[in-house]
């Protein structure tokens, strides 16, 4: 085998590796990008009367799947009516009136800011907890087929990139006039191929990544909903973007007066809006800091995209085909273009993993800031490369012997193939910001137990079940869970294991079968509440029920 040949055999296998990582790395969290911070009713709470809405609250702002959102009533039916609205990070479910009493299940499928899909359920309760309705009404997950396609476009639409705005700009500024353009037009237009490609797919797959349904379970409807999404409008605009720079690389590529100024400005534009949607489709659209991250992330590409294709080129044709005083023109301007770009990517990567995950635990303690560390590492290891390459470049050693920076290039791009790879896992990565919102979120503290004897049942709330200041609400049900009138309400609460005698709580008569009371519990402990619930002038009860206050 020759040494060319086992060059091209590393690049290659740099390549394979690197879509290895991307079917085979970590793509359990891909459909958790936002996280439900709360609801009202909240999860798994009682409230005495049925709402007429039911309101759920994600970390992000997200968008509604047509028939994904219902809520079941105990009886199996459905108990909401009407569309759900969406607006904002918040979603909210009309109800039909007159919802019996018992437990009602909601389940939900959304998508996220950053286009994934959002699914999971919650159960409340009116009056009284029941046997929830049927599990099978939960919604889908994501087939995983369509779970493992979606890394291996975005990879190979990185990979298109790479040999799209590199070479163009090396064929623009850099080219030797008396060298062929066949090979690099090959290459550019295989790069053209990978991103309309890859975009087509993504288009695809996005309908049943959604809905939940398999790859070839897609209706005309899905793809309109997809394509009238905020995903679709920015996958059109690339597929736009990408065909008027084609018609404009033509005579750029055959060499016929291409690379006039305003071309090469046209071009540019060009290239920076589509650079541009890459990131309107992914985790910076739903950073805390929008729009530093969607410009973060395009400088990033664009880094990536100017050093690695500029590689592509000298690897493939320049350090073959160029003589000695070529290089010496061409060598120490890549130098520093390749400098710069390496300057922005390290930037511009430390700029997003600190939006993104938010604390040191979190680089690792979590899939996202791990791979992140390995894909640091493996940057760290191309950089050193790059750095022998520079030196090279310096010595003016590389200019009379170009096989050994041919080599020293090669080994950059094999290592730089599993970098995409592990960068293509990563956006499919839910970052630990997602899941510290969703552990950070307001959640209910809310004590509810229900006591009851032969003739009523109580049903009691205590928040927030902590030291200090708490509320207390009393409903009053028969056996049958039908709300019962109360003529007076008594209370006390003890903690006998701290020497605390019962304490009398003050109630407030709200309804005929609702009474509400505030009191300061001063220590935590087990503490016994006791309720004297008088209904008539001959019929009362008396019931205790055990509390943890923390």
């Amino acid at each position: 085998m020759t040494v060319d040949r086992r060059r091209g055999m590393a690049a290659l296998a740099g390549l394979v590796f690197g879509l290895l990582c991307v079917v085979l790395g970590p793509a359990g969290p891909a459909s958790a990008h936002a996280a439900l911070v709360a609801s009202d009713p909240g999860s798994n709470t009682i409230v005495p009367d049925a709402p007429n809405k039911i309101t759920l609250t994600f970390s992000e702002s997200v968008q509604l799947i047509s028939g994904k959102i219902q809520v079941l009533a105990p009886d199996g039916s459905r108990a909401d009516q009407g569309e759900p609205q969406a607006a904002g990070s918040t979603v909210t479910i009309p109800l039909r009136s007159g919802g019996g009493r018992g437990t009602y299940l909601v389940s939900y499928r959304v998508v996220s800011a950053d286009s994934h899909p959002v699914a999971g359920t919650l159960t409340y309760s009116v009056g009284a907890q029941s046997t929830p309705p049927g599990e099978d009404q939960i919604a889908e997950s994501v087939d995983p087929v369509v779970r493992a396609l979606i890394p291996v476009g975005k990879y190979l639409g990185y990979a298109g990139l790479v040999l799209l705005v590199g070479p163009v700009l090396v064929l623009a500024l850099l080219w030797p006039h008396r060298l062929s353009r066949v090979g690099p037009a090959r290459l550019v237009w295989t790069g053209v191929g990978l991103v309309l490609g890859s975009t087509v797919l993504a288009l695809w797959l996005q309908a049943p990544y959604t809905t939940g349904t398999g790859l070839f379970d897609v209706s005309g409807g899905d793809l309109r909903d997809v394509l009238g999404s905020t995903f679709g409008a920015v996958m059109l605009v690339r597929l736009g973007v990408i065909i008027a720079a084609a018609l404009l690389l033509r005579p750029l590529l055959t060499g016929s007066g291409g690379d006039s100024r305003a071309d090469l400005a046209l071009l540019g534009v060009l290239g920076v809006a589509a650079l541009a949607t890459w990131p309107l489709t992914g985790h910076p659209t739903a950073s805390p800091v929008a729009g530093v991250s969607v410009v973060v992330d395009a400088i990033h590409l664009a880094a990536m995209s100017v050093w690695l294709g500029g590689l592509v080129m000298l690897v493939g044709f320049l350090l073959r085909s160029a003589d000695e005083r070529e290089l010496g023109a061409i060598l120490p301007i890549w130098s520093r273009w390749a400098a710069t770009a390496v300057a922005a990517l390290i930037l511009a990567g430390t700029v997003q993993a600190l939006i993104e995950i938010a604390s040191f635990k979190g680089l690792y303690d979590s899939t996202y800031g791990r791979l992140i560390l390995v894909k640091v590492a493996l940057a760290a290891t191309v950089i050193g490369v790059a750095a022998y390459s520079r030196k090279l470049v310096r010595s003016r050693s590389a200019e009379t012997s170009p096989g050994t920076l041919r080599r020293v290039v090669a080994a950059e791009l094999a290592i730089t193939a599993v970098v995409l790879g592990v960068t293509a896992a990563v956006v499919q990565i839910a970052p630990p910001r997602t899941a510290e919102a969703a552990e950070t979120a307001q959640t209910s503290t809310t004590i509810t137990q229900t006591i009851s004897d032969d003739a009523i049942s109580l049903q009691v709330d205590v928040f927030p079940a902590t030291v200090g200041n708490n509320s207390l609400h009393l409903y009053a049900y028969t056996r049958d869970n039908k709300p019962l009138p109360v003529v007076e309400w008594t209370a006390t609460a003890a903690l006998p294991a701290k020497g605390i005698e019962p304490i009398e709580v003050p109630l407030l008569r709200i309804t005929d079968f609702h009474a509400v009371g505030d009191i300061a519990l001063p220590a935590a402990g087990e503490w016994t509440f006791k309720f004297t619930v008088r209904t008539s002038d001959i019929d009362q009860s008396t019931l205790t029920m055990k509390a943890t206050i923390s």
